[in-house]
């Protein structure tokens, strides 16, 4: 599907209705892949297909720019980096031994002021209070 024909729908999507079938807003329901293009399947109005290649090529753009060590922040969301973390030696605390640790790159999610106040019920603006 083109860019064009995205952008040339009148309606953005917009939240979840509170009583559709997928809102468990109790419990630990994971959402997944097959969640999400079924969210944009009904919102947005593409086919099941189209809504999961949408939701694929979305995922595959992110992971890119993060393997690039680029940044990736979401409006309202929040934002995903990559953090490089050195080696060094760590120990098991168990038994005490000192084990070597190695460099590695660590994904950092840091979420928005917005999403938070969402979680806890309560608005905030763009000032995030």
């Amino acid at each position: 599907m083109a860019k064009s024909e995205l952008s040339a729908r009148s309606e953005p999507p917009g939240p979840m209705p509170s009583g559709s079938a997928d809102s468990k807003p109790q419990g630990n329901h994971t959402v997944t892949r097959v969640n999400l293009a079924e969210a944009v399947y009904q919102q947005v109005g593409l086919s099941r297909k189209e809504s999961a290649a949408l939701v694929e090529m979305v995922l595959d753009e992110m992971t890119k720019r993060l393997i690039a060590g680029e940044s990736v922040r979401l409006s309202s969301f929040g934002s995903f980096n990559v953090r490089h973390k050195g080696r060094r030696v760590g120990r098991n605390p168990k038994t005490g031994v000192e084990v070597p640790i190695k460099e590695r790159r660590v994904l950092v999610f840091k979420s928005s002021n917005l999403l938070k106040a969402r979680i806890n019920g309560q608005r905030a603006g763009r000032n995030g209070g």
